[in-house]
């Protein structure tokens, strides 16, 4: 007989410190407290793998339970965790019997359930991965591909990427490394913040994680065991941003109905594909059908395509020919995640080790920083990025042309650091793998704040998490300045004025920021409806999942720097519309607003509360290091922020620093479901706290086994 004993703790803000016998164990407690702490949120996750949220969230889940259910995200799900390792799959499949222990108690705490008629349901070992996939699987951004073939196809294959950007979706970070060099200890310091969609709960639980060879604080995935992206063992930390990679392909697809059923045109002539047709159950509305096809290529995404029987005609072309889209993605192709690096890390001493488990990472592609207390450093990219021809890295590719296989692997860059290195999406060490990076702004400004010290401290790294200088605020500037005297208003000359003695900092309390955004999104507005730009209005045929990437107006917001800078679109008038922008902006009546009035904070929820909540006001934007996220032209909320911030201090774990945007608890209210809140607006921290004699005890669980 053995006994299984686990200690759940709390420090003063509700953060989880768990401790276990062995490493079982502690996946079942990790998976027990997410199911306590964080019950609506897993649930909902789970259910959006397998495509069904709409049963009860009604007709507006069914845009991505139909795409969760083209793109088999549940079938790869099951793929790659019975493609993994015996001690990976035993250690996963403990997490969901925590889950599974603590679900019913976490629902009787979430008034989400009783709101929704929700009963929570049974948890299988491979939901995890499926969360992970779910999470990711519009992470690099693949639907950008549709846009660039849009414009090609209405403005010309040479103005293809001309709005190539860091786009609406959820990737983007930033990431440093500062050597000892530059330390007041000596010793190296880790910091960052995960840029992702600001969600209620949060997208990140921070969690402490204990048993024999284990002892690591760091950012969990709720629904994941283990921490994948950012960790401190005490003797090695490390943290992650995307890398901007391309990894996923997108092929035009020839189908055509045979009376045996569907026939995909590939490189060697028509092959049968896989094809069935699935339900999705909808609160309050008619069950809609949808046809899930796979060619060889991969599952099919897009596109009106008739299954045998089917009351949906073929569009023209080839009588009974139609075409689609499919989507070919790593994890799909070899039934791997990258899993089995995750417990690798959580026993991980040194840099070797966590370069050691990176090199089994599959998705998302990232890029790596580590140090440890022996003086090891890191810089690579994990993942795995596909070779093939350079077309699929930009547009989508015949399926039936030769030319455009998968042929392996590329090799993950790595690079040296010097007295610190940057990681903020832009062109880098991930280069080779990309196509479209983050502006250089926010690496820039982060490498010359850095250049000001050689005595940084934990505590001091909040002056760079929270810096709100602009630079891209200068090529419309430069318009502003050029603007004739004589040939704008009073009104807009003092406007003008204003703008160029503006310090370029979008403060929360600053009025002129808010002056420059009102000139920013009125010139973004006139671009977006200049003829030039009309044929990318639309309407498009792809589903409403991509419409984000398809929408103009936003994708005019998020390139306008380009936009404005750019001299392949000669029949725009870029003064003009800088002119009467101004002109707009300063005709404006009403009282002068604060750029916090105007740039709140706006959470997704799955479950929107009712009623009207006031988010408080943000400093920042875009490419400012603290990247509080608007779209210039469409509106000046943020969405999108960072979900996480973190020092990792390798002299002592203990002076590392944490916070969320929100709190440590999923429950609305709970005491720690909004307590971080008000620190993470001012820039500050939560203390990582490792010392179980300074936590307070919540629960013990003694088991006896046979062995």
């Amino acid at each position: 007989m053995t006994t299984e004993v686990t200690e759940v703790y709390r420090d003063a803000w509700g953060i989880p410190h768990l401790r276990a016998t062995s490493a079982l164990g502690l996946a079942r407690a990790q998976g027990r407290n997410a199911a306590t702490d964080r019950a609506w949120q897993i649930e909902v996750e789970r259910h959006r793998v397998r495509g069904t949220t709409a049963a009860f969230l009604g007709a507006e889940a069914v845009v991505w339970d139909r795409f969760a259910r083209q793109a088999r995200l549940e079938d790869t799900a099951r793929r790659c965790f019975a493609a993994l390792d015996a001690d990976t799959a035993a250690w996963v499949a403990a997490y969901t019997e925590g889950v599974g222990e603590g679900l019913a108690e976490g629902a009787r705490n979430a008034p989400e359930f009783a709101a929704t008629g929700l009963e929570p349901g049974r948890w299988e070992p491979w939901v995890p991965l499926g969360i992970w996939i779910a999470a990711h699987i519009l992470f690099a951004g693949f639907p950008a591909k549709l846009w660039r073939e849009e414009v090609a196809r209405r403005l010309g294959d040479d103005l293809a990427d001309l709005f190539a950007t860091d786009g609406p979706g959820t990737t983007g970070s930033n990431g440093w490394l500062v050597t000892g060099a530059r330390t007041e200890t000596g010793a190296p310091l880790i910091a960052g913040d995960p840029h992702r969609f600001i969600e209620d709960p949060g997208v990140y639980q921070q969690i402490h994680l204990v048993c024999p060879g284990v002892d690591v604080v760091g950012m969990a995935v709720p629904g994941v065991p283990g921490v994948a992206h950012f960790g401190h063992t005490g003797s090695v930390a490390w943290a992650i941003t995307s890398a901007m990679a391309d990894y996923q392909d997108l092929y035009r697809e020839r189908l055509r109905r045979t009376a045996d059923g569907i026939e995909a045109e590939g490189p060697d002539g028509w092959r049968p594909v896989a094809h069935h047709r699935e339900t999705i159950e909808v609160a309050g509305g008619a069950p809609v059908t949808v046809d899930v096809i796979e060619t060889g290529r991969g599952p099919v995404i897009a596109g009106n395509v008739p299954l045998p029987g089917g009351d949906v005609p073929p569009p023209g072309g080839d009588a009974g020919v139609s075409e689609a889209v499919s989507l070919r993605y790593p994890p799909r192709v070899t039934a791997a995640l990258g899993f089995e690096a995750i417990p690798a890390l959580l026993r991980a001493r040194t840099v070797g080790d966590v370069d050691r488990a990176c090199d089994s990472w599959v998705e998302p592609v990232n890029v790596v920083q580590a140090a440890d207390t022996e003086g090891g450093l890191l810089h690579r990219v994990a993942g795995r990025v596909p070779v093939r021809h350079e077309d699929n890295r930009l547009r989508v590719v015949p399926a039936w042309e030769p030319g455009y296989e998968w042929r392996g692997w590329h090799e993950t860059p790595r690079a040296e650091v010097g007295d610190f290195a940057v990681m903020a999406n832009a062109r880098g060490i991930a280069t080779p793998l990309g196509v479209e990076f983050a502006p250089p702004h926010r690496a820039d400004r982060i490498a010359a704040l850095l250049r000001e010290s050689k005595s940084w401290t934990a505590p001091g790294m909040a002056a760079v998490h929270t810096d709100t200088r602009l630079a891209s605020a200068a090529p419309l500037l430069e318009l502003v300045a050029a603007l004739e005297e004589d040939r704008i208003t009073p009104g807009a000359s003092a406007l003008r004025a204003r703008l160029l003695g503006w310090d370029r900092r979008m403060e929360a309390g600053s009025t002129d920021a808010a002056l420059f955004a009102a000139v920013r999104s009125a010139v973004a507005r006139r671009l977006a409806a200049h003829p030039a730009l009309e044929p990318l209005r639309g309407p498009f045929r792809y589903p409403e999942v991509f419409l984000p990437w398809l929408h103009l107006p936003t994708k005019t917001g998020y390139a306008l720097e380009t936009l404005l800078t750019t001299d392949r679109l000669p029949g725009i008038d870029r003064a003009s519309l800088v002119r009467d922008a101004v002109e707009e902006v300063a005709a404006a009546d009403g009282p002068e607003t604060t750029w916090g009035e105007r740039h709140r904070l706006a959470p997704w929820r799955a479950l929107p509360a009712r009623g009207g909540e006031e988010w408080p006001g943000l400093p920042g934007d875009h490419d400012c290091v603290l990247a509080t996220s608007s779209v210039p032209g469409v509106t000046d909320l943020s969405a999108r922020a960072p979900s996480a911030r973190y020092v990792w201090d390798l002299a002592r774990r203990e002076d590392s620093l944490w916070v969320v945007p929100l709190g440590a608890r999923g429950i609305p209210g709970d005491a720690h479901h909004r307590d971080q809140l008000p620190l993470w607006l001012r820039g500050e921290f939560v203390p990582v706290v490792t010392d179980f004699d300074l936590l307070t005890p919540e629960h013990r669980t003694e088991e006896r086994h046979d062995q």
